[in-house]
Formats: structure tokens, sequence, C-alpha cells
């Protein structure tokens, strides 16, 4: 029986990016023998990428391997650009893509902001590659990478201590997704620490936890939101000052953009007449966590929270493409914010 035909287009969307790390390691190790692997890989920016590069790396034959990766980071803009413009010969390039092809367009993306909304924000952007893939079978797949609920967290920590050949007793699970949400990039840093720290003992306990694990960033996330609703500018500076000690931009816009994302639905709900309960319950966070947004989403109304989500992702935009430098924007977007 012949072996099933593998996919020559795949479309990796969300917001996990320790998701879509290991997706793309384990595209890559599937190529073989790590040297001809990397012969065999093509990774392009998707910022400024023209159609006769990505025809040219995509159409190339592999070299002494059955297949070759190219994969198109940051490929929203393209995507979008192309959306506009006309598709046909991108189109005509995924109907031509041979079986030794692996094209794997990354694109950053997530479900709505509002409470309830389950549609990707940025899908229509991309919907003619979603309508190509949808009209071919298995010769494209779509790839979801979302970040797990907070409730999630803990279950996860587990299985990514067990991956490595560790353990978290679910006290010391829960502890630690208590003080990093749900970031997982950082989660598997500290999960990957914990466990080698623990050594032969092999089971991390909350002890570890509270040790290894910086967990003031979330105070400092509250603290910098509440100078940005009281229009404070000195304390939103010196505040954002201690989270870049900690994190970098990128990194830190992550936690940023959650915050206001978090910040947006909580007003949601106060907007119904909801309750600090109803924001646990609905937005799946801890009971402090739900306290303070409640409080921080009060100091804003929903336009205001509306144009700042814009303006964080322009900012991440700029990050990601080499725009303007992260800390830059970030200093901007507090000036404008306190006046």
């Amino acid at each position: 029986m012949a072996d099933k035909a593998k996919p020559s287009l795949y479309l990796l969307r969300g917001d996990d990016q320790s998701r879509i790390k290991e997706i793309l390691a384990g595209f890559q190790a599937g190529l073989g023998d790590p040297s001809m692997a990397d012969l065999n890989t093509s990774v392009l920016n998707g910022e400024g990428l023209s159609f006769e590069t990505l025809q040219s790396d995509a159409l190339t034959i592999p070299f002494l391997t059955e297949r070759r990766l190219v994969i198109v980071e940051n490929a929203l803009s393209m995507l979008a650009r192309t959306g506009k413009e006309s598709p046909d010969r991108h189109v005509a390039l995924f109907d031509s893509l041979p079986e030794s092809t692996a094209l794997v367009f990354v694109v950053n993306d997530q479900l709505g902001k509002r409470r309830g909304d389950r549609s990707w924000e940025n899908q229509k952007s991309y919907a003619w590659v979603n309508n190509w893939i949808e009209k071919n079978g298995t010769r494209g797949v779509i790839v979801d990478c979302l970040l797990p609920a907070d409730e999630d967290m803990p279950a996860w920590i587990q299985r990514k201590a067990k991956e490595i050949g560790g353990a978290f007793r679910p006290d010391a699970a829960h502890l630690l997704a208590s003080y990093i949400g749900n970031d997982t990039l950082q989660a598997s840093q500290e999960v990957e620490k914990l466990v080698t720290y623990v050594g032969e003992r092999q089971v991390v306990e909350p002890d570890d936890v509270s040790l290894l694990t910086t967990h003031e960033q979330d105070g400092n996330i509250f603290a910098f939101t509440d100078a940005l609703g009281e229009r404070n500018a000195v304390k939103a500076m010196q505040e954002f000052q201690l989270l870049t000690e900690k994190s970098d931009v990128m990194e830190l816009s992550g936690m940023i953009h959650r915050q206001f994302r978090l910040l947006i639905q909580a007003r949601e709900i106060i907007d119904e007449g909801g309750s600090v309960q109803q924001i646990e319950k609905e937005l799946k966070v801890l009971n402090f966590v739900a306290r303070k947004l409640y409080m921080q989403a009060q100091r804003f109304n929903m336009r205001q929270l509306l144009d700042v989500y814009r303006r964080l992702l322009d900012i991440d935009k700029g990050i990601k493409t080499g725009g303007m430098p992260g800390q830059t924007a970030y200093e901007l977007l507090i000036a404008d914010l306190t006046r």
C-alpha cells in the first residue's frame, strides 16, 4: 500500500510561539540527517518577500533528502498584501508545488479579543489561503497554535516536565501557573530550570517554585497599567523600566498585549453589570487577577482600551519587522496615554 501523500502547504496560525517552534523543529527533524536538514531548509521573512523569491525556494529540488522545507515567518503582511492585489500567481504556485516541498506560512494571530468571539482577528487577510486549502483536500493543512487558557496551564506544565524526564507535584504546577499565566515560552524555560534544579529528586515541589521563579512580574504589569490609568507618566515610566530589567521587549510586549486584551474583556463584563466573580469565571483567571482587572478596567472606557490595543498591535508588528525600536515605541505610547 502506498504511503499517504504529505501536504505541500501548511498554515501555522496562533499566538503560542512555543508550540509553533516545536512544530517547526519537528518538520526539520523529519528531513533526516541534521546537516542535510539545514541544507534543505529555507527561512524567509514575509515582510517584503517577493513572489519570485518565494517561487524559487518553493520549487527548488531537495538535495539528498525526500523533502525540502520552506518556512515563511511573519507571513501575515505578505498574505494580506497578496490578497488585496491579486493572489492568482500564488494560487498557481500552490497548485504546482511538488510533493517534495513543504511550504509553511507562520501567521501570528489570535482569537477575537471580545468575550465569546471565536473568530480569528486577522482571518480576512489570509482567507484566500484558507480557501485554497479547503478546496485541495490533503494537499494543504491549517494548524492552530493557541495559547492555553490559564486554567489549563497546570496540566500543560506537568506534561512539559514529563517530556524532559521530570515531574511536578500538582500544587507546584498550580503555583507556577499562578506566577506566569499562560506564557508558554516562559513556562518552558521555568520548567526546564526547575527540573534541572531538583535533579535526581525528579519531582518539583512548591518550595522549589517559590525559591527559583521570579513572580513579581504580574504585580509590575498591574502597577504599570494602574499608572497608565491614573495618567501618571513618571510612575508608568518607572514601572516600564522595572519590567524591561526582567524581560526583553519582545516578551514584555506579549505580557502587556495580554493584559489589555483581558482588560477589554473585563470592561465588557462590567458594562453589562458583571461582577468580579463573573470576570473570574468567564475569563478563567485566578481570583486576585479578576479583582485587579475589575479595578483597572474602570480606569478606562471601552474606546480607550480598543485604541490602546490597536497601538500595541502596531508596536508588536514594528518589533517583529525591524521598524521603530520596541523600547522607544513603548515610551512614546506611555507619553501619549499619560498626557
